[in-house]
C-alpha cells in the first residue's frame, strides 16, 4: 500500500525541480532554507509535501509559483499555467463571491459578456450554486475556500499549488473539502502540489507524498500511495500508511534535533 520511491524522472513532467537551493541573508548569518531539492511531478499527478515546521515547504511552493527565485538550481513548469491557494482564502472583501471569480477571469482576458456566466459555472462546479452575490463575510470558512478554488480554476491553471489550504478549518468542513478537491482533480486532470503538516491529510489526498527534512530542507524520501479511492481520512488503511510516514518523519526530526 506504500512504496518508497527512488528519485524518478517523469517523461513529460508538469513540474521539474532541479537541484534547487534557497539561501536567505548573507554570511555569516545566512540561512539555508532549501538544499539541492530535485522533484519531478507528472501531468495529472497529486503530490503532497509534508515535513516539520520550518522545513521549507512554503518556501518551495513560493519558488514554484514564481513569487521568489532560487539561489541556485532551476524550476521548470514548461508552458503550464500555475495558480496558488493559501491557508486563508484571501478574497477581496468588497467583491461578491462571483466578483472575486470574475476578477480572475478579467485578468485572464475573458470577454465581459462571458465572465458572469463562467463565474456562475465555476461556483456551481465547487457546489456553491446560488451564492454568487454574497459577500465573503457572509460565507463560512469552508465556503470561502471553495470560492478561492473556483477563482484558481478561473485562471485555467494546469498546475495548482496549495499551501495548507484547509489547515484553519474544522474537521468536518476539511473532510468535505477533501472530497471536493478530489472530485475537481479527477474531473479536470489538474496537476496538484499540496503542502501540509498533516500526514493523514497527505495520505488521504495524494498519489505520492514527499517527506522533507529540516535545517536545511531536503527531500528525504518520496512514497507512492497505493490505496483505492475514494479514501477516508479516518480509515484504518489511511491511518496505517500515515503512521509509517510519521515514523519516518520522527526519525528525521530526531536526527536534526528539531522539535517541530
Amino acid at each position: 500500500m506504500i512504496d518508497a520511491e527512488a528519485p524518478r524522472s517523469v517523461e513529460t513532467p508538469a513540474l521539474a525541480v532541479r537541484q534547487v537551493s534557497k539561501v536567505f541573508g548573507r554570511l555569516p548569518r545566512a540561512v539555508v532554507a532549501l538544499d539541492s531539492i530535485s522533484l519531478d511531478v507528472g501531468l495529472g499527478d497529486f503530490l503532497c509535501v509534508v515535513g516539520a515546521s520550518g522545513c521549507g515547504k512554503t518556501t518551495l511552493l513560493n519558488l514554484i509559483a514564481g513569487l521568489d527565485q532560487p539561489t541556485s538550481g532551476s524550476i521548470d513548469v514548461g508552458r503550464h499555467r500555475t495558480a496558488l491557494m493559501f491557508q486563508e482564502a484571501a478574497l477581496f472583501p468588497w467583491l461578491s463571491a462571483a466578483g472575486n471569480v470574475e476578477l480572475a477571469l478579467r485578468l485572464r482576458g475573458a470577454p465581459r459578456r462571458e465572465r458572469r456566466r463562467q463565474a456562475a459555472d465555476l461556483l456551481e462546479r465547487v457546489h456553491l450554486r446560488g451564492v454568487g452575490q454574497r459577500q465573503p463575510h457572509e460565507l463560512s470558512g469552508g465556503m470561502r475556500q471553495r470560492v478561492a478554488l473556483a477563482r484558481a480554476l478561473a485562471q485555467e491553471a494546469d498546475l495548482l499549488l496549495m499551501d495548507e489550504p484547509f489547515g484553519a478549518l474544522d474537521a468536518m468542513t476539511r473532510d468535505l473539502l477533501h472530497d471536493e478537491l478530489e472530485r475537481v482533480w479527477a474531473e479536470s486532470g489538474l496537476t496538484v502540489v499540496f503542502v501540509t503538516h498533516n500526514v493523514r491529510e497527505a495520505v488521504r489526498l495524494g498519489e505520492r507524498v514527499a517527506l522533507m527534512t529540516s535545517h536545511p530542507g531536503r527531500v528525504a524520501e518520496t512514497f507512492s500511495i497505493d490505496l483505492p479511492r475514494p479514501r477516508r481520512i479516518d480509515s484504518p488503511e489511511v491511518a496505517r500508511v500515515a503512521a509509517t510516514i510519521t515514523d519516518r518523519l520522527k526519525e528525521e526530526v530526531r536526527s536534526h534535533g528539531d522539535d517541530g
